[in-house]
């Protein structure tokens, strides 16, 4: 019975992949028939950013996906089979490292370093880069309180845990994080370009053992994470590619 549930789910999850390639795939090729076929500016500057609209196009379906499987409980019994998989596989030794990484990812870390790191790009004349930082944070914080307000899904009970306000889902550490990182990688990439490939894996890094310190403190499950990955890399590069949109239509108004 139990070798035919894991056949009937690996057969179910590459269904899933099967199925969200297809509508990236879908959308990606809508989108490269509507800028082939446009003749208006601001659609012409969106066909330059192909690659950043096929990461969107990749975060908000799986995002959607994710939170579909969360709503409907569907991922529970695959949720707690990995969370007690990580738990298990993780060395006692890297718990403390994995509790000081897990801070990292609170408002009382990011928000004075927000301000900060915002504060010192408008004194260094990079307004765009503290627009994108300050607002991708409010959004993230914003999103985090309705999310989990509209959702409330209850947290990881398998073992003994520390208590953390608010409901599992999205894992707010995670998705502050995230948006953090992205939006500090596009500045990056943007100020200096020659480090955005140090600043991506740092980045990259970063984000993966937040979320990963989440699980094996047991406070979220593993779809609160994947979740809360992809709407806090979502944000920042949405707004990014919306501020670029307005300020080549400025450009062309002027």
């Amino acid at each position: 019975m139990q070798i035919q549930d894991e056949v009937a789910f690996s057969t179910e999850s590459i269904f899933d992949i099967v199925k969200l390639a297809f509508y990236v795939a879908c959308g990606y090729m809508a989108f490269g028939i509507v800028t082939r076929h446009a003749q208006t500016p601001k659609l012409l500057a969106l066909a330059r950013r192909r690659f950043a609209v096929l990461v969107l196009l990749i975060l908000l379906v799986i995002g959607i996906k994710v939170f579909e499987d969360v709503i409907a409980k569907e991922s529970a019994v695959v949720d707690a089979a990995l969370l007690w998989s990580i738990r298990e596989n993780t060395p006692v030794a890297y718990l403390g490292f994995l509790k000081a990484v897990t801070f990292t990812g609170s408002g009382k870390f990011l928000a004075p370093l927000t301000f900060g790191i915002s504060i010192a790009f408008f004194l260094t004349r990079h307004r765009r880069e503290a627009v994108i930082l300050l607002v991708s944070m409010a959004s993230a914080w914003s999103s985090t309180y309705a999310l989990k307000a509209l959702v409330g899904r209850v947290r990881p009970e398998l073992w003994s845990t520390e208590w953390y306000w608010g409901s599992s889902f999205p894992s707010g550490h995670t998705l502050s994080t995230a948006a953090f990182a992205t939006a500090l990688a596009l500045a990056a990439a943007h100020i200096w370009p020659r480090s955005s490939f140090v600043v991506l894996v740092l980045a990259a890094t970063w984000i993966g053992l937040v979320g990963l310190s989440r699980l094996v403190l047991g406070v979220h499950w593993p779809t609160d994470v994947l979740g809360a990955i992809c709407l806090g890399i979502f944000i920042p590069l949405a707004i990014r590619l919306g501020l670029e949109l307005f300020s080549h239509r400025s450009n062309e108004s002027g």
